[in-house]
């Protein structure tokens, strides 16, 4: 549940701050009704279509059985990790040229296509946040249970939603920059579970060797499987008795995190 909530606190409460800037930029250029009326319109239509994705995983997931099962959620434990840690270091690189982005998008759409312009840019800088969200949550899905899935993205949208607001009241106490900074270290530590698991289940289907199962056993120091050391695991990829494969995994991911974490250093 805590990862889910984490995960859809930060993409929700960056799709809120997108708003919030795309609503600025009308009240700043006589959007008028009718501008506001399409921004709320295409936000809509961007919700939808990152639903529309989450109905194609789950529809195609029900089609699939067996090993073929198996290497889709996998592979979207997979496609999770990566998308954590290419957003975090799109982020860290382009952050601060979001606003000016944006207005700029908004601006040419505007002029081009009227209102219809103004939807479309806003549909698809949801959509984008949406997507990404569903697919994180599809491969927490494959660790834990439903119903604590959807109870951790519901109140992670309710108090990203509380954040956005506190943040747009301009209170000074809260500094949006600082909450997204350590968020996103807390999401690339996510993103490393998730990529450990997918590394288990190949190793358990035999798609990869173990090399060395397992290389050490810290079970009597924390036990993986239960407690504090299962929340440990699940948050951190922390495994009492790894194989070494997992391990040269985990190594070589953070190895190209701090690359693209130096290379975007000055972003």
């Amino acid at each position: 549940m805590g990862n889910a909530f984490f995960v859809v606190w930060r993409e929700s409460l960056e799709a809120f701050l997108i708003a919030g800037i795309l609503h600025a930029w009308l009240q700043a250029n006589a959007g008028g009704r009718r501008g506001t009326t399409a921004l709320f319109g295409g936000l809509a239509a961007g919700v939808a279509m990152a639903l529309a994705l989450g109905g194609a995983l789950v529809g195609v997931q029900d089609e699939l059985s067996g090993n073929a099962l198996e290497a889709f959620q996998v592979a979207m434990l997979v496609v999770a990790a990566a998308l954590i840690a290419q957003m975090v270091l799109w982020m860290r690189k382009h952050g601060r040229q979001i606003k000016t982005r944006l207005h700029a998008d908004l601006s040419q759409a505007a002029e081009n296509s009227g209102y219809l312009g103004v939807a479309v840019v806003a549909a698809l800088a949801v959509a984008r946040e949406g997507a990404e969200t569903v697919i994180f949550l599809y491969g927490l899905s494959q660790e834990g249970r439903i119903a604590d899935l959807v109870v951790g993205a519901v109140s992670g949208l309710g108090v990203a939603a509380v954040t956005a607001w506190i943040a747009a009241r301009g209170l000074r106490r809260l500094n949006i920059a600082v909450l997204l900074r350590i968020s996103s270290i807390l999401l690339l530590i996510l993103s490393s579970a998730l990529l450990v698991t997918a590394t288990d289940r190949m190793i358990g289907s035999g798609w990869l060797p173990a090399l060395v199962d397992p290389l050490w056993d810290t079970s009597r120091l924390i036990d993986d499987a239960s407690g504090g050391g299962k929340f440990f695991a699940d948050v951190a990829g922390y495994r009492a008795r790894p194989a070494l494969t997992v391990l040269l995994v985990y190594l070589a991911y953070w190895a190209l995190v701090l690359v693209g974490w130096r290379r975007t250093r000055h972003g």
